[in-house]
C-alpha cells in the first residue's frame, strides 16, 4: 500500500503540489533565518515591556477596583449597623439589669414588710388581750366614779389621792384603746404596702420578661448582621487577593529585571524613595495622650488631621464606632484613623482596617503614614502615633505605639 501512495494525487495536480511545497519550504527557511538573525531583547527592553504589561493589568482591572471600593462602602455601612445593634443590645441588657435590681429591691421590701406585719400583729394581739382584761375588770368591778370618790374622802389629801388614782386609771384605759387603734392602723398600712410591693414585683417581672425578649431579638439581629458582615469581608478579601495576584507575578519579574540591570551597572526602574525624615520643627508636640500640638510648618491638611484627632482623643473605645457615620460617642481603631484622615480632607467616607490596606499610596509618607492589616490599624501624623492600643480609646502616643511588623504601609499622595 505504501508503494502506491504517490498515486493518490491525480497526475494533473502533481506539478502544482510540488510548486507549493517548494514555496512553503522556502518560506520556512526565510523565517528561520530572520529569527536567527533577530537581535536578542535587552534587559532594559524587557524591563520596559514588563512595565507596560503591568500598567495594562492595572488599567484593565478598574472594574475590580471599583467593585472593591463598593464593597468597602457596604462593609463600612454594615459595621455601623452592627455597632448600633450591639449598643442597642447593651442598652437593653442594662435596662434589664436595672429592672432586675428593682425586682430584687421590691422582693426584699416585701419580705421586710411581711416580717414587720407579723411583729405588729403580735403587738396588736397583746394589746387586744390587755383591753379585754380591762373591759372584764370594769364590768365586774364597775367603773370608778368621781362623785363617789369625793363623797367618800375623809379629808383633802385623801380626796387628792383618789382623784389622781381615777386619772391614772382613765389614762391607762385611754392608752390601751389608743394602742389598739394605732396597731390596727399600722396593720392596715402594712397590708397596703404588701399589696403595693406585690404589684411592683408583678410589674417588674412583666417588664423583665419583655426586656428579655427585646434583648434576645437585638442579640439575634446583631449576630445575624455580623455574620453577613463577615461574609462580605471574606468576599472582599477574595477580591483583594485576585487584585494582588494579577500584579504579583509581573511585579516580581519587574523587580528581578531591575536587580539584574542594577547588577550590570545599568539604569533600573525608578524605586520609590523613602521620604526624608521630619526636622525638629516639623514634628508634632505631645502635650498629653488626649492632645497634640501641630507644627506651624506642617501643611494645612496635616494640621487639620491633628485637630480632628484631638477632637476624639478623649472618647472611649467602641467597636464599630466611627463607621456608618464619622460622628460617634466612641471609636475603634479604623474609625479613629478614618476620622483623622477625614478631618484632613484625605477620606470622604470611613474605611475599616482591611479597606485602609488599599487606600492612598504604597509606602510611608513624610507627614502621614497609615499601618493597616485585617485586624488593626493605626497611624503616624507629624511624627506622633495615633492609636487605640495602650489606652481606653483613640489616644496620642510617642511612636511607635503598635508594632509595624505585619502591616501594610500606606500614605496620602504628596504627604
Amino acid at each position: 500500500m505504501r508503494a502506491n501512495a504517490s498515486h493518490t494525487i491525480p497526475s494533473r495536480l502533481r506539478p502544482r503540489a510540488l510548486f507549493a511545497a517548494v514555496l512553503l519550504l522556502a518560506g520556512l527557511c526565510a523565517l528561520a533565518l530572520s529569527v536567527a538573525s533577530a537581535p536578542a531583547e535587552t534587559p532594559q527592553e524587557e524591563l520596559e515591556a514588563t512595565q507596560g504589561k503591568l500598567e495594562d493589568v492595572r488599567e484593565n482591572q478598574g472594574d475590580l477596583v471599583a467593585s472593591i471600593a463598593a464593597q468597602n462602602r457596604a462593609i463600612d455601612s454594615m459595621i455601623g449597623e452592627v455597632s448600633a445593634l450591639r449598643q442597642q443590645q447593651a442598652a437593653l441588657e442594662a435596662e434589664l439589669a436595672a429592672k432586675q435590681g428593682e425586682l430584687d429591691a421590691a422582693t426584699a421590701e416585701l419580705d421586710a414588710e411581711r416580717a414587720h406585719l407579723e411583729r405588729v400583729r403580735e403587738k396588736l394581739r397583746e394589746a387586744l388581750r390587755v383591753l379585754r382584761e380591762r373591759l372584764v375588770a370594769i364590768y365586774e368591778a364597775g367603773s370608778p366614779d368621781a362623785v363617789d370618790a369625793i363623797l367618800g374622802a375623809e379629808d383633802w389629801s385623801e380626796l387628792a389621792a383618789q382623784a389622781e388614782y381615777l386619772r391614772r386609771i382613765q389614762d391607762y384605759d385611754d392608752a390601751v384603746a389608743e394602742r389598739v387603734k394605732s396597731l390596727r392602723d399600722e396593720v392596715k398600712g402594712a397590708v397596703a404596702r404588701l399589696t403595693e410591693a406585690r404589684d411592683t414585683i408583678e410589674e417588674a417581672r412583666d417588664e423583665i420578661a419583655a426586656k428579655q425578649r427585646e434583648a434576645a431579638a437585638a442579640r439575634a439581629e446583631a449576630e445575624s448582621r455580623f455574620a453577613e458582615l463577615k461574609a462580605a469581608q471574606a468576599e472582599r478579601r477574595r477580591a483583594l487577593n485576585t487584585l494582588e495576584s494579577r500584579e504579583e507575578a509581573l511585579s516580581s519579574n519587574l523587580a528581578a529585571i531591575s536587580n539584574q540591570i542594577a547588577s550590570e551597572g545599568g539604569s533600573s526602574a525608578p524605586v520609590a524613595s523613602t521620604p526624608p525624615p521630619l526636622t525638629p520643627g516639623q514634628t508634632a508636640k505631645l502635650i498629653n495622650e488626649s492632645e497634640a500640638s501641630a507644627p506651624a510648618s506642617a501643611p494645612a491638611a496635616v494640621q487639620a488631621a491633628i485637630s480632628a484627632a484631638n477632637a476624639i482623643a478623649r472618647t472611649p473605645y467602641l467597636w464599630g464606632g466611627g463607621h456608618g457615620s464619622f460622628e460617634s460617642s466612641g471609636y475603634d481603631c479604623s474609625g479613629a484613623v478614618s476620622y483623622a484622615l477625614h478631618g484632613g480632607g484625605f477620606l470622604s467616607s470611613p474605611l475599616d482596617s482591611t479597606g485602609l490596606e488599599t487606600w492612598g499610596e504604597p509606602g510611608a509618607g513624610k507627614w502621614i503614614t497609615v499601618y493597616a492589616n485585617a485586624g488593626h490599624t493605626w497611624m503616624l501624623i507629624a511624627g506622633l502615633a495615633f492609636d487605640t492600643v495602650g489606652g481606653p480609646g483613640p489616644r496620642w502616643h510617642s511612636p511607635p505605639s503598635s508594632s509595624t511588623s505585619g502591616f501594610i504601609v500606606r500614605h496620602p499622595a504628596g504627604y
